[in-house]
């Protein structure tokens, strides 16, 4: 009889011992809790859960729709909705209300930008429906003239809003672009891509765009970390 009440006791000590392990285990994936002392801490504890990184890229979507509905907010948007999923994967906080207080900051002065990237946008549309009308020699040069100056701004709006911080503000957000572009050419291919992509599946269902844009800001954050991790 001892000896069985010593087994289950040895049994029952092992169960909780795995448990704990476990975990402990969980934790350390996520981020939330210390990490065993010979493996080297996840860079981006955030992502290992890739499920729940497909929800926040979701949620991100939402938000960002829901604050760039006026159009020239959209910078505003994009920015905040950037710098939201950059807190979730560094496991940092990543509560809803910092993503309105960042759209909060940086909406009035990002207005300015927005409308002048919905003005220009809409002159390079008028260009190329002009182009496809036949009314100009040379329309099918002016229409991929067009088209590239389309692809240029999105590039250009996407890496300034990943740029931006409270502190740098929109016009540090945009002297920074061309810097950035040339330090990583490819990847600015990678992020005229992505716009092309929210652009192409928006036209085919426009719903879609919630959760291309939470794509595109997710792809901003991707980007330029793939080189850092050679």
């Amino acid at each position: 009889m001892s000896l069985m009440m010593d087994a289950a006791a040895s049994t029952g000590r092992s169960g909780r011992t795995r448990r704990a392990e476990r975990a402990a285990r969980r934790a350390e994936l996520s981020g939330s809790g210390p990490t065993r002392e010979e493996v080297a801490p996840a860079r981006f504890p955030g992502a290992r859960a890739k499920f729940a990184l497909f929800g926040e890229v979701l949620l991100t979507g939402l938000l960002v729709t829901l604050a760039g509905i006026l159009v020239i907010t959209l910078p505003a948007a994009l920015a905040a909705g950037i710098r939201h999923l950059r807190r979730f994967i560094a496991a940092e906080d990543s509560r809803v209300g910092l993503f309105w207080t960042d759209v909060a900051r940086a909406v009035l002065p990002g207005l300015a930008v927005g409308a002048g990237a919905v003005v220009l946008a809409l002159i390079l549309l008028l260009d190329i429906d002009v182009a496809r009308s036949g009314f100009l020699p040379g329309g099918a040069v002016i229409e991929v003239v067009g088209w590239a100056g389309l692809g240029a701004l999105a590039l250009a709006l996407l890496i300034a809003a990943g740029a931006w911080t409270p502190e740098a503000g929109w016009r540090g957000a945009l002297r920074a672009v061309p810097g950035l572009v040339r330090a990583d050419l490819p990847g600015a291919l990678y992020v005229v891509a992505t716009a092309v992509f929210v652009g192409v599946v928006t036209w085919a269902l426009p719903p879609l765009f919630i959760p291309a844009i939470g794509c595109a800001a997710l792809a901003v954050v991707a980007i330029p970390e793939r080189r850092r991790g050679r």
